[in-house]
């Protein structure tokens, strides 16, 4: 079973090229083969906001599936597991990818982590009404036509229309339409996948409580095994890779966006020691702290 996908090989499966150095990208759905995915529902390694304009078919994300059968925006993150089956051959709209290294402090900070749209458990899917749909169409329209020119200044802009788009979403009521899979692992995936995500931004005042899969068992009120058997089970990883993972991903953001020291970042993500952190960090992406601090700044 496949357990996620990045956008290298998203990028590889539709035949398009991957620049490593781009975090964001806009299409068209129409550009792209939409067949028919694999069960069960697997992990990306980046952000999707979708639209759907023409087209029907099956959503499932985390524990829910829901029948998408007119127009509507779906909002996915890199910790919900998701897929999409079509099942009419016409599929229109739009959708844009982005990475957390995209992801601006202002955006991370003010939208979002405080809106329910990307995190688990939250609200992942609307219908707007004939207004916003025009409006939504206009938006992706114009991103299209900024990811494709030249103003220095166009991923700031970017971001900003990823917010309107948000703002649009909040809006909206969401439906009341879903059901539930009576998958328990799934459900017991999305439970930890929630609690790991509330433990996030980290800051001196928020350091992170559960750093093990001892820990995140104790707190889901089920055995570390039990635990491990669903995740394998649903996202082809254990407890610990999930933790490690979303731990480095938040220590990389940390690292390119905010002035702390090494040892405070080690602090915040609970390293009793900095060494530790550094150790950890340089065996999952290669680069001591410091040295992919330099590296990442150095191309701003």
């Amino acid at each position: 079973m496949k357990a996620r996908e990045t956008l290298k090989e998203f990028y590889s499966l539709h035949g398009k090229e991957y620049d490593q150095d781009a975090h964001f990208s806009v299409y068209r759905r129409e550009d792209f083969e939409c067949s028919k995915s694999l069960k069960p529902v697997y992990r990306r390694d980046f952000y999707k906001i979708s639209m759907m304009c023409e087209g029907t078919g099956i959503l499932s994300y985390a524990d829910k599936f829901i029948k998408i059968d007119r127009p509507s925006i779906i909002f996915l993150n890199p910790l919900i597991p998701y897929s999409w089956e079509p099942d009419s051959p016409v599929q229109t709209g739009y959708f844009c990818l982005f990475t957390e290294e995209f992801v601006s402090p202002e955006l991370k900070n003010q939208s979002l982590s405080q809106s329910s749209l990307f995190k688990a458990g939250g609200n992942h899917v609307f219908f707007p009404d004939e207004t916003s749909v025009q409006l939504l169409r206009n938006i992706y329209e114009n991103m299209l036509d900024e990811a494709k020119s030249d103003y220095e200044n166009k991923y700031s802009l970017l971001r900003n229309y990823i917010q309107i788009i948000m703002h649009e979403a909040m809006k909206m009521q969401p439906p009341q339409v879903y059901d539930q899979h009576s998958n328990a692992a799934e459900r017991i995936s999305t439970l930890f996948s929630e609690l790991l995500e509330n433990q996030f931004p980290v800051s001196p005042d928020n350091v992170m409580l559960l750093k093990n899969a001892n820990e995140f068992a104790t707190q889901l009120n089920i055995h570390t095994n039990h635990l491990n058997k669903a995740l394998r089970e649903t996202t082809g990883q254990t407890t610990s890779n999930w933790i490690t993972g979303r731990i480095i991903k938040e220590a990389k953001s940390l690292l390119q966006f905010s002035n702390w020291s090494i040892s405070e970042i080690a602090y915040c993500l609970g390293f009793e020691h900095s060494s530790n952190f550094i150790i950890s960090f340089k065996k999952r992406t290669g680069d001591s702290p410091n040295q992919f601090r330099k590296r990442i700044l150095s191309k701003s």
